[in-house]
């Protein structure tokens, strides 16, 4: 698979939708994840991350103008002992809760499907990062209909052990605009991922497009001793 690059790949894309972004960064030393949301309603775009513990919860910008919380309002990112929890909706919990009772990844996924807002029927799209002797390996699953059939769910888990540094992987809810919207097709696309935090974050901001950009979360964690920084960063300020 080429090796693509993630300003490339959101810059030509007005729509992807929201995207979460695993890997190594290029010197070796920090695990890296990412998680953007973008709207094209007014429900949608009336949000902004804030942090919630060693996590985050989306949250209303402006509460009088939050008219449906569903599929909405969610913590994205939460921290169960050693893993990193990343979602695109409330299987977060989900996820957290029945690892807790030593399910797996997958066994928590099968007790979910894909968002029930129709025509779209919007994947979802997980990531968790498990941590542990000074390395990593981490997993992504998205969970989607039969080509827009709501008949049918259809579940993909791919997972990646002893992360290359520099490289990464990405999967996002939607090909790109229409109507209903195309979901995301194939195998996480394969990214690269140097510079720093801020560096990192700044080249998925600036390359979303600015009118559906809402939010982006960006963690490096560190392989060496655990330490962890954090960006938030929002387009309702």
């Amino acid at each position: 698979m080429k090796k693509m690059d993630i300003t490339e790949l959101l810059s030509s894309n007005d729509y992807p939708g929201r995207g979460i972004i695993i890997g190594r960064c290029e010197c070796g030393k920090y695990a890296v994840a990412a998680y953007f949301i973008m709207g094209r309603s007014e429900n949608s775009r009336n949000r902004v991350f804030v942090e919630d513990g060693d996590g985050i919860r989306t949250q209303a910008f402006d509460p009088s103008k939050l008219t449906d919380p569903h599929l909405i309002i969610y913590a994205p990112v939460r921290v169960l002992g050693s893993k990193l929890i990343v979602t695109n909706g409330d299987q977060t919990d989900t996820i957290y809760e029945l690892m807790d009772k030593q399910y797996t990844f997958e066994q928590a996924l099968r007790t979910r499907e894909f968002e029930d807002d129709a025509p779209n029927y919007t994947p979802r799209i997980s990531g968790i990062l498990h941590f542990e002797n000074g390395g990593f390996n981490y997993a992504m699953s998205i969970l989607k209909s039969a080509g827009g059939n709501p008949e049918s769910c259809q579940r993909y888990t791919y997972s990646y052990s002893n992360p290359i540094a520099g490289e990464g992987r990405f999967i996002h809810t939607y090909m790109g605009d229409g109507n209903p919207l195309p979901s995301f097709e194939g195998e996480p696309e394969l990214i690269g991922i140097s510079g720093n935090i801020d560096e990192f974050t700044d080249r998925i901001w600036s390359s979303l497009n600015e009118d559906n950009k809402v939010s982006l979360f960006v963690r490096y964690v560190s392989l060496e001793d655990g330490s962890v920084e954090t960006r938030i960063v929002n387009k309702n300020k």
